[in-house]
């Protein structure tokens, strides 16, 4: 559960280019055309690509539950966190060591431990929950987490609750209600970690906010990654498991995937706004309730469905009426950078 790098290698490593000096900025900038060139959002959207890049963040998401819910039949969650870090952290070291370390170290270190921390430990009740709760359960109460952000904003950054905002925390909670029906067999601690996990992941959204204004997604997700590696790995010795030799798949698929379900989602977003690709992140829901279905024999729970689209449609009107409210107020974008014309996180 990595909550969004939203470009390709290449894209990753652009903002960490070496910076032209002023004077010769100044110099370079006279010879450019008088005349910039205005762009909009608009004009960049490819409704069609974010399409196909949700359905690789669909497959990836629903791959990923299905690996640990593998895993978890032979290992410890410590471990299979480790594990997936050791994964990821291999699969972005080429690209570290080609930034250097003057490109990678970091004056938050202190922020991206925090963040991590927090992080482990959503990421830990997602995969303990996904053992032991149907897979449609694990993804309707997970979609509680822009919920727990808006109330987390309002309540850390002073960010001003709307009456569209009140209404899609309202509609999140009422959908929750609907999931966990008092005296249903859903009323079970396992439900209430993925809760808390819902509650840490909007944690971490917060904590992006504030690292993304000078950390790259790039480095954000190695040091994600590198800081959660010990954090499995020394509570996984005493009991650690040599893994079988038939869980080495699905180890493989549950780190990969972590970044590329992130990673599509991210490509997506360049390519439609959230309001267009949003809608196609439900998706997950009845996918991932077919796939319990059919792999687990895990019975259709109408209550959790439903609870699940009742929480979902709260973050969808937010999304849609703050992306009403920007295009009223939004001015064309004067293009005089290279990441006003590549997209970046």
């Amino acid at each position: 559960m990595c909550h969004n790098p939203r470009n390709h290698a290449s894209d990753l490593l652009q903002d960490t280019r070496p910076r032209i000096p002023l004077r010769r900025a100044a110099s370079n900038q006279s010879r450019r055309p008088s005349r910039p060139v205005m762009t909009s959002p608009q004009n960049q959207s490819q409704p069609l690509l974010a399409v196909l890049w949700m359905m690789g963040a669909l497959a990836s998401f629903t791959s990923m539950a299905v690996a640990a819910r593998e895993l978890t039949q032979e290992l410890s969650v410590f471990q299979i966190s480790f594990m997936r870090s050791a994964i990821c952290l291999s699969l972005l070291m080429p690209f570290a060591i080609r930034l250097g370390w003057q490109q990678m170290k970091t004056p938050h270190l202190k922020t991206h431990l925090c963040r991590n921390v927090i992080h482990f430990a959503g990421q830990f009740g997602w995969i303990y929950s996904v053992g032991v709760l149907p897979l449609a359960a694990v993804f309707s109460l997970e979609f509680s987490a822009p919920l727990w952000t808006a109330i987390l904003a309002a309540i850390l950054l002073k960010e001003r609750v709307t009456r569209t905002r009140a209404i899609a925390i309202g509609l999140g909670f009422a959908g929750i209600l609907v999931i966990l029906r008092p005296g249903s067999e859903m009323m079970q601690p396992a439900s209430f970690i993925v809760i808390g996990s819902a509650i840490c992941f909007a944690f971490t959204y917060v904590f992006t906010r504030g690292l993304a204004a000078t950390e790259s997604a790039f480095k954000i997700i190695f040091y994600m990654n590198l800081i959660q590696l010990p954090i499995g790995l020394v509570p996984s010795i005493p009991v650690w498991i040599t893994p079988s030799i038939d869980m080495a798949p699905f180890i493989a698929i549950l780190g990969i995937c972590g970044i590329t379900a992130h990673y599509s989602v991210a490509r997506a977003m360049a390519h439609a706004d959230a309001a267009v690709v949003s809608p196609l992140d439900f998706l997950r829901l009845p996918l991932i309730a077919v796939i319990g279905y059919l792999l687990y024999q895990e019975p259709w729970n109408p209550y959790v469905l439903l609870g699940g689209a009742i929480t979902f449609s709260g973050n969808l009107l937010n999304i849609w009426t703050e992306q009403k409210a920007h295009r009223k107020t939004a001015m064309p974008v004067l293009d005089t950078t290279e990441a006003a014309r590549e997209r970046d996180t």
